[in-house]
Order: C-alpha cells, then structure tokens, then sequence
C-alpha cells in the first residue's frame, strides 16, 4: 500500500507543482501516455490490495484457528502477483487506445493530469470505444473490489455481534478500524470525483481537475497517519521523542 501510494503521488504532483510553480505546461506524448497508464493501473491496484486486506481481517476474526494456515508468505506471493497482473494488464489497453487516435484538434489538455478522456478529446476519431472501455473496466475492477470488501465486512460484523465475551467485540472490530477508515478515505473522494464528472455541465471545470489531484494526495498523506496512529510500537517511540523534546 505504501508504494502504491507513493507512485501514484510521484507519478501526478512533481508535474503538477512544477505547472502551478514553474508554468512548466509541456509534457512529451510518451510521458503523458506512460502518466495515464500508471493512474490507471496503480489506483486500482490500491483498489484491490484494501480487497485483499478485506480478506485477511476475515480470516483474522471469523476463522482465527486458520489464520497461519491460509494467510501463508506463499499467499501473500500470490496475492501481490495477482493485483499486478490483473489491474496492470486490464488497464494496459486505456493508453494504448488514446495514442492509436489521430490528434488534429491542438495539442493542449483542459487538465493538469493526463487522464484519457481529456487527451481523447484532442483527437478527431471517433472515442466512444475508448469512453465505453475505461468505464467498463474502471466499474469491473473497483466495482468487484467494492462488492467484495462489502461481503468480507458483512461476515466479519455477523462473527462480532456473536460474541459475547467482555471486550472481546471491541478488540475485533479495533483490528479492522484503521483498515476501513482507510478504505472510507479512498471510496469517498473517488465517489465524489465521479459524481462531479457525471455532473460535469452543473459544476466549474476546475472542479473535477481539483477532486483528480486530491484523491492522489489526501488518501497516501492519511495512509501512514492511519496506521501509526494506531500502531502500538510507533505511539510509544511518538511519547519517547515528546518526552525528550520537553
């Protein structure tokens, strides 16, 4: 999750600081096709490692005795093997499509990312296949990951509410707490950038480019927050270091 993050962030915000500081607007067509590409795959395999953390909490609750025997190094091989071959070769057509089209209509993007619809725009083909297969991936992908994490939450919430031992609901949902904040930050601005764009006639144009830019700084700057907010090790070298400083 880490690095995934930290792409993301050094694959969007350098060009974007470097347009808003510097006025630095040019970016090669390769740069820009390979900036799509990396958004594209990279966000849903952020998509799909929260679905497979969704897992592991799962198995951690609903089938503790288990836990050692199915959340193996083997699985976690193959688990990181999938998320990377899945999202990263579903979302390999998106950028090939757009640089297949023939450009005719300038050469500068309403946007300071290059997404796909904003650069097939420029084009002078016909793009609906292009719209028709980014929404269908885009909706297969997070869509599944979405329904997924739902049913895992779903039977973990059935197992809490059984058990009846003092404490005992408290410190299993406490181990799923950073885990769905985290997936809250994530769905939430995604949602919001999704219904701004289906909405695009009502709302400024800045609008959606600010949300784009967001949901690639706001989730990896609350990510490691998160988590160390709720890590026992690192709250007690925080208290060591306050202890000092005063």
């Amino acid at each position: 999750l880490s690095l995934l993050d930290i792409v993301l962030c050094l694959t969007v915000l350098p060009k974007v600081l470097a347009i808003f500081w510097f006025d630095l607007r040019l970016i090669s067509f390769s740069a820009c096709f390979l900036q799509m590409y990396i958004m594209n795959s990279f966000l849903t395999m952020e998509s799909c490692t929260f679905m497979i953390m969704a897992y592991d909490r799962y198995v951690a609750i609903c089938h503790p005795l288990r836990y050692t025997s199915i959340i193996t190094d083997q699985f976690v091989v193959r688990a990181a093997i999938f998320i990377v071959a899945r999202n990263g070769l579903l979302t390999m057509p998106i950028p090939i499509l757009s640089s297949r089209l023939k450009y005719c209509a300038g050469n500068m993007i309403k946007n300071c990312i290059c997404t796909n619809m904003s650069v097939s725009k420029l084009s002078c083909d016909d793009i609906a296949f292009n719209q028709l297969y980014q929404f269908v991936i885009g909706w297969t992908l997070l869509g599944s990951d979405l329904v997924l994490i739902v049913l895992s939450y779903s039977f973990i919430l059935k197992n809490v509410l059984r058990i009846k031992a003092e404490g005992a609901m408290a410190k299993a949902l406490g181990t799923c707490g950073s885990h769905f904040i985290l997936i809250l930050f994530f769905s939430t601005v995604l949602l919001v950038l999704v219904i701004t764009n289906l909405a695009r006639k009502r709302i400024p144009p800045d609008v959606p480019i600010l949300l784009n830019i967001l949901h690639h700084l706001i989730p990896p700057a609350l990510n490691p927050i998160v988590y160390g907010v709720r890590t026992k090790e690192i709250k007690q070298r925080i208290k060591k270091l306050l202890r000092r400083l005063s």
